[in-house]
C-alpha cells in the first residue's frame, strides 16, 4: 500500500519585534531562550521520527518553518533543524529534490550568507513578508522595515537562487487607499515573483492595533472598500498570469504552495513547536503555548505518545489513550466519520476550484450532493455556490460571503 503523504510545521515564536495586528504566539528580544527552545524542538522531532509506524507508513512532501520571524534567529539553528529532519527522513527514501521546503523571512532579518546557508541546507522556497509598499503604512502597523530593505531582500534571495518566492501584501489596512493597493500590486508584479498571498487584516482580540481602534487613535476599514480592494487585487493578478486558487492566495502555473494545499485536501501533517496544531490519525491535536511547559513535556517526551495517537480510534482503552496523550498534547477534536466528511467539505470550499465530487465519493463512498442535498440547495438558492460539472465551489458572492458557506459545514 502507497505511503500516506505527511506534512511537517516547525514554529520558531521569536521576533525582533511584534507586529501591532499580530495574535500569533511569539515573543520580541527573548534570544535569551532561543537554545533552550531550540532544542526542545529537536528533542520532539527525533519522537515523531523514531517512530516506526511514521517512518513506515508515511512519507514527508512538505516543510514549513514559520513563526514569529524564523530568520530572526542565527542560522545555525535552522540548519540543526533542517539537517535533523533530513537524517532522519533518508531513511524513509524521501527524495529531497522533489520536497517543497518553506521559511519565512522578514526583510531586515536576513543577509546575503544567511540566505545562502538555507540554500545549501536545501530549503527551496521563501515566503517574504512585505504586507505593503507604503513605508508610513508599515511604519503605522508596526512593522519594522522599509520597502526598500524588501527590494534588497528580494534581490538578495534571487541572487543566491531561490526561485520560488511567496511576496505576502495587506489590504483592509487602517488608513490604506486602493491606490496603495494599485502601488504595492505594480511594485510586486514587476518582481515577478513565483506565489502572491494577500491577507485581509482581522482586527484580533489582545492585539495592539484592536486598542488603537478602541482608542479611536486608528480608524477600522469600512467592509465595502475592503472588498472593493479585494476584487482589485484578483482582478489585477489574475490579469497578470496568476491563478487564483485559494482565497487569499495565487499563484503562477505550478508554483502552489504544496504544504497549504495539502492541509486543504485534508492531508495529515504533525506541528512541531510552542503552539503547533497537528492533524494525525483523524486527531486534531496542539502544542501548549507555555514556553517553559512546552520545553519541560518534551524533555519528558515519551516515544510510546505517538503510538498512543496513531492507535486511538481504533484502540479499546480510547478513555486512558486520550487521558495519558493529554500529558504532553491539548487534544482537540477526535473526528468521527461525519466531522471528516463535513471538514472536507469545508476546506475544499476555501479553494477556487472547490469540492471535487468524485474525490469525495473515492474517499468517503457517499456522494456529497445527497449527503448535503438540504445545505447545497440553500446555498444555490442564495447563489453562494454553484455545482459545476464535478466540482462544488463558491461563486463571485460566495467569495465575498465565505464565512457563511463554511458555516453549513461546521
Amino acid at each position: 500500500m502507497e505511503n500516506k503523504e505527511l506534512g511537517i510545521y516547525i514554529h520558531i515564536p521569536f521576533c525582533k519585534h511584534k507586529c501591532d495586528y499580530c495574535d500569533f504566539v511569539s515573543f520580541s528580544n527573548k534570544q535569551n531562550l532561543v537554545e533552550g527552545y531550540i532544542e526542545a524542538v529537536k528533542k520532539e522531532i527525533k519522537k515523531y521520527l523514531n517512530n516506526k509506524e511514521i517512518l513506515e507508513n508515511y512519507t514527508v512532501t512538505t516543510i514549513y518553518i514559520g513563526g514569529g520571524t524564523p530568520s530572526y534567529i542565527n542560522d545555525i539553528y535552522i540548519l540543526e533543524i533542517v539537517e535533523l529532519l533530513q537524517s532522519y527522513l533518508k531513511e524513509n527514501k524521501t527524495n529531497f529534490e522533489d520536497m517543497e521546503i518553506t521559511i519565512e523571512v522578514n526583510p531586515g532579518t536576513v543577509n546575503k550568507e544567511k540566505l545562502e546557508q538555507y540554500r545549501k541546507a536545501g530549503i527551496n522556497r521563501l515566503s517574504i513578508g512585505l504586507q505593503s509598499t507604503n513605508n508610513e503604512i508599515l511604519k503605522e502597523i508596526g512593522r519594522i522595515h522599509t520597502f526598500e530593505q524588501f527590494l534588497e531582500t528580494y534581490s538578495m534571495a534571487k541572487e543566491v537562487g531561490f526561485h520560488n518566492i511567496n511576496v505576502d501584501l495587506m489590504i483592509g489596512l487602517p488608513n490604506q487607499t486602493i491606490e496603495d493597493i494599485k502601488e504595492s500590486l505594480n511594485q510586486v508584479i514587476k518582481l515577478n515573483p513565483a506565489h502572491i498571498s494577500v491577507y485581509s487584516l482581522i482586527v484580533e482580540e489582545g492585539t495592539v492595533i484592536a486598542q488603537k481602534i478602541e482608542n479611536h487613535q486608528l480608524q477600522e476599514m469600512d467592509e465595502e472598500l475592503e472588498r472593493n480592494m479585494y476584487w482589485y487585487v484578483k482582478n489585477m493578478l489574475e490579469l497578470n498570469g496568476y491563478q487564483h486558487y485559494e482565497m487569499s492566495n495565487f499563484a503562477k502555473e505550478g508554483k502552489e504552495s504544496k504544504h497549504n494545499l495539502n492541509c486543504w485536501k485534508q492531508k495529515e501533517y504533525i506541528g512541531i513547536g510552542l503552539a503547533a496544531h497537528s492533524y494525525l490519525n483523524y486527531i486534531r491535536y496542539a502544542n501548549t503555548s507555555e514556553m517553559e511547559q512546552y520545553i519541560t513535556r518534551m524533555n519528558a517526551f515519551d516515544g510510546q505518545m505517538i503510538n498512543h495517537i496513531l492507535e486511538l480510534s481504533n484502540h479499546k482503552e480510547k478513555k486512558a489513550l486520550e487521558e495519558r496523550i493529554k500529558t504532553v498534547y491539548e487534544i482537540e477534536e477526535i473526528q468521527e466519520a461525519e466531522d471528516r466528511k463535513r471538514e472536507y467539505m469545508l476546506l475544499g470550499l476555501r479553494t477556487i476550484k472547490g469540492v471535487c465530487i468524485s474525490k469525495f465519493k473515492e474517499k468517503y463512498v457517499d456522494n456529497p450532493i445527497f449527503l448535503y442535498r438540504k445545505e447545497l440547495e440553500k446555498l444555490v438558492e442564495e447563489k453562494l455556490v454553484i455545482i459545476d460539472g464535478d466540482y462544488i465551489k463558491l461563486t463571485n458572492k460566495g467569495l465575498d460571503l465565505a464565512n457563511l458557506v463554511w458555516e453549513e459545514f461546521i
